[in-house]
């Protein structure tokens, strides 16, 4: 029975340890998806983050990115090691950032075009610059979709990062390709259910950051402090609950 069968791999104490062990291929796999959502990170959020404060081109960007979607991640993936002529990890890589920049890219850009109107006037009518109205207002009331975005990113490039071992890459996938092709089914089975738990773990954490992340979140935890009444115009305690008004979600 295939239950028992990978029961009995699980349970097996050499499958724990050396270069095949699972402590080192989910090591490998965590590395492979780390890289490539960092990538993608720091290539997608600066340039939503900017068109969704100016607010052009937009549309562009995120059908440009878009693209990636369309493109399945397999056939990318041979594509990239052909024109490169060379396996391993690094197209792995480049396939699994064209996959999550879009998720990105759209959820940066919408979290930033979002932003109340009402909020972008009162913080510009109180002087601040365009790049301390990004950091200061409009950034962080647009966390909970950028987050959203990277949460979808990262499930997908943990799941998607198994094809990596068509490339001769490491991680999880070596279990399912290897195993396959040696006809050792309850390893290819016990690689899939490693597999679809990092993923619900990378899922989970994600919605834990975000709750984090999130300003309701920050009000939460926030001191149950009723505000003062305010000061004269222009004294210290008017001028910070203004500045607590403007920058609070």
């Amino acid at each position: 029975m295939i239950i028992g069968d990978v029961w009995d791999w699980f349970t097996t104490g050499s499958h724990w340890r050396g270069p095949d062990g699972v402590p080192t291929r989910v090591g490998e796999h965590l590395a492979l998806s780390g890289i490539s959502l960092g990538i993608a990170l720091a290539v997608a959020v600066p340039v939503a983050v900017a068109l969704g404060h100016v607010g052009r081109g937009g549309f562009l960007a995120v059908n440009v990115s878009n693209i990636g979607r369309a493109v399945p991640s397999l056939a990318l993936l041979v594509f990239v090691a052909q024109v490169f002529h060379t396996i391993g990890s690094a197209p792995a890589i480049v396939a699994l950032t064209a996959l999550a920049v879009p998720p990105i890219v759209t959820n940066t850009y919408v979290g930033m075009r979002s932003v109340d109107a009402d909020v972008v006037e009162a913080a510009r009518g109180m002087g601040l610059s365009g790049w301390q109205m990004v950091r200061r207002v409009e950034v962080p009331l647009a966390i909970p979709l950028i987050m959203a975005g990277v949460r979808t990113a990262a499930v997908q490039v943990v799941a998607t990062a198994t094809l990596a071992a068509l490339v001769a890459s490491g991680g999880l996938g070596r279990y399912i390709v290897d195993g396959f092709g040696e006809q050792r089914y309850a390893e290819v089975y016990a690689g899939a259910v490693l597999v679809a738990v990092l993923a619900l773990l990378t899922e989970l954490a994600g919605g834990l950051l975000q709750r984090a992340l999130s300003p309701a979140s920050a009000r939460r935890r926030a001191p149950l402090v009723p505000p003062g009444p305010p000061g004269p115009p222009g004294s210290a305690a008017d001028t910070g609950r203004q500045t607590e008004t403007v920058g609070a979600p």
